[in-house]
């Protein structure tokens, strides 16, 4: 079981090697056209997002961790590498994958800062993982400890006739890898120590050696080693991490294992968004990922006609997705009821799924979605003191029946704790999704208090964001590199700034916008035409060159496609890219039950003091605060869909 000093030694030495010529292999390496700009270059100011990163970095990661000693996550390891003995702990064998996605956020959390100690912590956790590898490279420790003796594994991917199962719906140890793979190459990136990448790697060339070279016909039981694997690609440039992630995601209609599991067709036949969610959305990331890599176009064609499904008519309109009870599941076409399941770990899979559609196409729509996911549908699963989380994300709660998991309102932890760990990896790396670049085009895709760093062909270009968004829309972008750069600036135009509240027919806004974005140029007006959602600024940009933005926020009225059963005769409201709801705590009358009226107009009103400083919409009738915000002040009824007073046309 441990790991033999000299072999170690002998593979440390092939990575230092193989890491020498990572970067010729690099430059050869075909990826996305579009490049994201790292969070590592983009450094957060005080606000929103700086509030949100602190809040994971110093208190969801260190009590995730906690919660990860407590229930016997870390044990397991320790156990299966012989450090002490014991049984497994925990009742599902994917709980190793909790401990690498919290390990994964916190090699993003060094590289955004210095600490000592989460630093040796996360030492000793590689050491734990690197113990409790089997010595062909298999690691999983239910199996390792024998856990079916004592615990009953049905659909939890423990099988007692052999390590590797063909059976989709039950087996996760494809899963838990991948988790490790992707928390291996971040802690690779923050720490320049290759320790965990050789686990990483010695585990993918067993998984290689099994489904490739002896060409066994396993598939992962849900998605995700696909996604790890092609950033082992990029770390290493071995092109056969890619052939394997592509091999797992050709054969998978092999298994016959239905719609569930997103193996009912070949993916590449695949043209509606079925089965459970994360896994769903883990593969339409993969597959972007291997289009991306491999320039496969029948991949990008599948998720092309994937995502107009989704967005035209199974999205929420917090942009979570998964609305069924039944498997955690995208429903049928327009089954969006107001009860919906909306994992949180879905919506997080939307953000990953739809920044790649970006970086394919380089349309503002899909930031329009990922926007959308991210303000709404996955802060809502955290609470403002990082420490209670939501699993499924309602949109409508009675105030005392216990929905999320058994709990009414938000929980400290789960059985399965997918989403707290799933949110101990995302926040910290939220700026990577704000800035882009092609040749010489910059893309400004979310606004945020930040400085960010581009190479373009052109050169350096370093760019200053002041914005109080998304509590309004008065953004000042400040260039401080000192010399001249030629480059072209794209400046998205949200959506809903435009009319559009999501990229189809499936809402809208009923009512008018008012007031247009507004946008200078070193104090010169400049007209604003869209080309696939962005205001382009060609130029040649130096230090003290400014970009004056405007994007006027209103309260706005959204309705659902008549289409949509669940919402027939109720409206919903936005304020800039926010979804609001009404909480008990602020209101005299039921809000289950309240009406609106299509004309009603709120009036946004910032209030520091609360649920951390957020603009609270007035009515007469009716108080609204950000969706993401509910149950942080005890449980109570909650609503965002509202009955509307007058027929809606």
């Amino acid at each position: 079981m441990k790991i033999r000093a000299i072999y170690q030694l002998l593979f440390l030495a092939g990575l230092l090697l193989l890491s020498a010529c990572t970067s010729s292999r690099d430059d050869m390496m075909q990826d996305y056209p579009i490049t994201p700009v790292d969070f590592t270059q983009v450094q957060l100011q005080d606000g929103f997002w700086k509030s949100w990163v602190s809040t994971a970095v110093h208190h969801t990661i260190p009590f995730s961790f906690q919660k990860c000693e407590e229930t016997g996550r870390v044990d397991n390891f320790i156990f299966a590498g012989g450090i002490r003995e014991g049984k497994f702990q925990g009742s599902f064998g994917f709980n190793d994958s909790d401990l690498y996605k919290i390990m994964e956020g916190a090699a993003y959390s060094l590289m955004l800062e210095e600490d000592p100690k989460l630093r040796d912590y996360l030492d000793t956790l590689v050491y734990y993982v690197a113990e409790a590898q089997e010595e062909d490279g298999y690691l999983y420790t239910a199996w390792t400890l024998n856990a079916n003796e004592y615990i009953d594994f049905a659909c939890c991917s423990y099988h007692e006739d052999g390590q590797w199962i063909g059976t989709p719906n039950s087996s996760h140890e494809f899963y838990n890898v991948g988790h490790m793979y992707e928390a291996a190459v971040a802690h690779y990136l923050a720490t320049g120590e290759q320790t965990f990448l050789a686990v990483a790697i010695k585990s993918a060339d067993l998984i290689y050696d099994v489904c490739i070279t002896q060409g066994n016909g396993y598939v992962p039981g849900h998605q995700e080693i696909e996604i790890g694997l092609a950033k082992l690609y990029r770390a290493t440039g071995d092109e056969k991490y890619l052939e394997l992630a592509k091999h797992l995601l050709d054969i998978r209609a092999e298994v016959h294992e239905g719609e569930y599991s997103q193996a009912h067709l070949p993916v590449t036949e695949q043209s509606e968004a079925v089965g459970h969610a994360v896994r769903a959305n883990y593969m339409y990331s993969a597959m972007a990922d291997v289009a991306a890599l491999s320039a496969d176009t029948a991949y990008l064609d599948a998720i092309d006609r994937i995502w107009e499904n989704v967005v035209g008519k199974k999205l929420s309109i917090t942009g979570g997705v998964g609305a069924s009870h039944r498997g955690e599941a995208y429903g049928e076409n327009y089954e969006l009821p107001n009860h919906p399941y909306n994992e949180t770990c879905a919506a997080i899979a939307n953000v990953y799924w739809n920044h790649r559609m970006f970086l394919l196409h380089g349309d503002s729509k899909y930031i329009d979605v990922m926007e959308r996911a991210l303000y709404n549908g996955v802060i809502s699963g955290l609470s403002l003191d990082g420490t209670l989380f939501f699993y499924p994300n309602t949109l409508q709660h009675d105030g005392t029946s216990e929905f999320n998991q058994g709990v009414n309102g938000r929980s400290p932890w789960f059985g399965c704790s997918c989403c707290p760990s799933n949110l101990s990896r995302f926040i910290p790396s939220v700026a990577g999704y704000a800035y882009a670049s092609r040749g010489n085009n910059v893309y400004v895709n979310l606004y945020l208090n930040s400085d960010a760093t581009f190479q373009t062909d052109g050169g350096e270009v370093t760019l200053s964001q002041t914005s109080n968004y998304p509590w309004d829309g008065d953004i000042l972008l400040k260039f401080q590199n000192e010399k001249p750069v030629a480059a072209d600036i794209y400046l998205r135009i949200p959506g809903w700034a435009m009319n559009k509240a999501v990229p189809s027919d499936l809402f809208r806004f009923q009512n008018a916008q008012q007031d247009q974005p507004l946008l200078m140029v070193n104090g010169e007006d400049v007209k604003i035409s869209a080309e696939q959602g962005y205001v382009i600024l060609p130029g040649e940009w130096k230090k003290g060159d400014v970009i004056s933005w405007n994007i006027p926020m209103e309260d706005r009225i959204i309705v659902a496609n008549e289409k949509v059963d669940a919402k027939t005769g109720l409206l919903s409201v936005q304020y800039g890219p926010i979804m609001y709801c009404a909480e008990e705590i602020d209101n005299q009358e039921d809000v289950l039950l309240a009406e609106v009226d299509i004309n009603t107009e709120f009036t946004a009103v910032f209030k520091p003091d609360l649920l951390g400083g957020v603009n609270m919409l007035e009515g007469s009738k009716l108080n609204l605060i950000p969706y993401y915000a509910w149950a942080n002040r005890g449980a109570g009824k909650m609503n965002v869909w509202f009955r509307s007073k007058t027929e809606i046309q």
